[in-house]
């Protein structure tokens, strides 16, 4: 083997470029070798250049299936479509050599393609571009479904040219543009490219290689939507079966709920049983209170979440008879709200049977009530024993209280009749559940209720009216308007006493109805000088000292001459000039006393209503001063 031949080898070996195997040749040419020493040293390399190409054929192919390989490796690990998307881009765009390569999706709900990922890009313009159904390259390749190649992108006519488009190739600066399929079976649903700044022919074999990238390319994407849709069907299938068993749950414990509180209504359980169940089952504490809630009633049944607390109206017929409050349990689900909800209705029914046992036995109150009305004249000792079975203090002062609903005039349509029916019913219903609870009693008579109370220790008939007024009231959410009798002391042993103080409860309640006082509760007392004309026994001296007994305290105490100096005042047309003359004193005096006057009867003393109560009383006080000096 000559030199020349081993030099050969050596240059396949360290796979030194083309033009290094025109050396030998020349070489010899220069050293003066003959005609076929150089045309055997020429086809020595002629041999060399096809074992290089073979070589160089190989490795590009080993280079291409070894990014085939890995790029089908990613797919089998696929995790995250974009990272793999990337990778056979980036794959692509370092074995065909080309500047810039990039991804493009069809948009089937926009009806156009956008691109997807692109490497190399430096072009924001070019990588945000949106390209119409047919439009461009791409949109030719996508028609055909076949690979087109340009190495002159602006020169070439056989696609559908746009300003969108080319401006953005023009940003980009491509000239050489490979556009390859995305294919789904005989769907297109994308194209893959490869491009250069530069012209240059793009061989067979960088065809058929960006194609087998695009193939994998169109089996990721497959792959990724294969797996949203399973992982989609899973999602569904787990959403089910949360589903199934937040029912489940839900049976159970209604079904725990339902029959603890069974257990309960037909042992003769109470309210409080069932606050103590329900707290049990819910986790929190539950109390009932009387106190309405009225986000809870105008919620229509349903609880409410008041600050941290729950709250479920308990009510009957429009009533409300209370509330439910759930403490310790601020995040409630619906299924337990539900729980509160049907404790609550519970609670109702169990109001109503006790009040309905409480109604029975007012009715015997009742009639204890009427008798001490229309038959004052039996026997006392049989009066007394049924008070006595009905546990009744007949010994403490009572109060005959007149009670009735007042609504506006109606307009005389059918059903007013059947309104005030059953305003009355309701009426005497609370009116009996109140003087149960006062260890009274109480009866339906003229239209209303009557109900006899105790009075408490310190109370007056004016306190016990406005309380009678306010309980009632909210209880029917109506107004309720009660008029007072003065105190009867030991009713039982003076039953002819309580049908008078019936008379002037009647009287008191309908003079609050002419003041227009509806809804209030009010005595004789409250009314000043109209209390006596309405009052069975005339309290004038209680009248005088309600009206003017401080102005009179204060002049027994300090010698001072008010009363004299209200008379003058009134008798001079309340002149404080005339009133002087009258008295004999400087204006200053007087002004001095009617402001001392002021202080003690209060601000409005010389009001129109005022002013006639307090000369009314000055009268009444003068005519017992002459009758006791007499």
């Amino acid at each position: 083997m000559s030199h020349e031949h081993v030099s050969y080898l050596e240059l396949l070996a360290r796979g030194a470029a083309t033009e290094a195997y025109d050396r030998p040749v020349l070489l010899a040419r220069a050293n003066g070798a003959g005609p076929e020493a150089l045309a055997d040293l020429e086809e020595a390399k002629q041999l060399a250049l096809r074992v290089r190409a073979e070589l160089e054929g190989r490795r590009r192919r080993e280079a291409e299936l070894s990014a085939l390989f890995a790029t089908a490796h990613d797919l089998a690990g696929l995790r995250d479509l974009d990272a793999v998307l990337r990778a056979i881009v980036q794959r692509a765009r370092s074995l065909l050599g080309t500047e810039v390569a990039y991804l493009s999706l069809n948009d089937p709900a926009a009806g156009d393609t956008y691109m997807r990922v692109t490497e190399g890009s430096v072009s924001a313009r070019f990588q945000q571009v949106r390209l119409g159904m047919g439009e461009g390259l791409g949109g030719l390749v996508a028609q055909t479904a076949r690979p087109y190649v340009t190495d002159d992108y602006f020169g070439d006519a056989r696609f559908q040219h746009t300003r969108t488009i080319d401006t953005a190739v023009r940003d980009e600066g491509l000239v050489a543009i490979l556009g390859v399929p995305l294919s789904l079976g005989s769907q297109v649903i994308g194209v893959l490219f490869a491009a250069d700044r530069r012209a240059r022919v793009f061989e067979r074999e960088q065809v058929a290689l960006l194609c087998s990238f695009a193939a994998h390319a169109a089996v990721a994407i497959d792959t990724a939507n294969l797996l949203a849709e399973t992982r989609s069907a899973l999602a569904e299938l787990e959403r089910a079966n949360d589903i199934i068993r937040e029912h489940s749950g839900v049976i159970e414990r209604a079904s725990e709920v339902h029959d603890r509180l069974s257990e309960l209504v037909l042992h003769g359980g109470g309210v409080h049983d069932v606050a103590r169940a329900v707290s049990e089952v819910l986790g929190g504490t539950v109390e009932f209170t009387e106190a309405g809630a009225g986000t809870a009633r105008r919620a229509g049944g349903h609880a409410v979440r008041e600050g941290d607390d729950w709250v479920a109206a308990v009510s009957a017929g429009g009533e409300a008879l209370g509330t439910l409050v759930l403490h310790g349990r601020p995040d409630l689900d619906p299924v337990d709200q539900r729980t509160l909800e049907r404790a609550a209705l519970v609670t109702s029914l169990l109001l109503l049977a006790r009040r309905s046992a409480g109604e029975a036995e007012q009715r015997v109150r009742g009639e204890l009530l009427d008798d001490l009305l229309d038959a004052p004249d039996r026997d006392r000792r049989l009066l007394r024993e049924r008070a006595a079975r009905l546990r009744t203090d007949s010994e403490a002062p009572h109060v005959v209280l007149a009670a009735r609903v007042d609504r506006p005039a109606g307009d005389g349509d059918t059903d007013a009749g059947r309104r005030e029916s059953a305003d009355r019913q309701r009426l005497w219903s609370a009116a009996s559940h109140l003087a149960a609870t006062r260890r009274g009693r109480a009866s339906a008579r003229d239209g209303g209720t009557v109900l006899l109370l105790p009075l408490g220790p310190g109370e007056t008939a004016a306190e016990l009216a406005r309380q009678t007024a306010k309980s009632l009231g909210g209880t029917l959410r109506e107004e309720v308007t009660v008029g007072a009798s003065a105190p009867v002391r030991a009713p039982l042993d003076h039953p002819d006493r309580v049908a008078v103080a019936y008379e002037e409860a009647r009287r008191c309640l309908d003079a609050l109805r002419l003041l227009h006082r509806s809804g209030q509760g009010a005595a004789a007392e409250d009314l000043g000088f109209l209390g006596l004309l309405l009052a069975e026994r005339r309290d004038i001296g209680g009248f005088v000292d309600r009206t003017v007994g401080q102005v009179v305290a204060y002049d027994r105490r300090r010698g001072t001459e008010l009363v004299r100096t209200l008379d003058a005042y009134f008798a001079s047309g309340m002149s404080p000039a005339r009133t002087k003359d009258e008295l004999h004193v400087h204006v200053n005096t007087v002004a001095q006393r009617l402001e001392r006057i002021g202080r003690l009867l209060g601000p409005d003393w010389q009001s129109p209503a005022r002013a006639l109560e307090i000369q009314l009383a000055l009268r009444l006080h003068a005519l017992s001063d002459a009758v006791g000096g007499k």
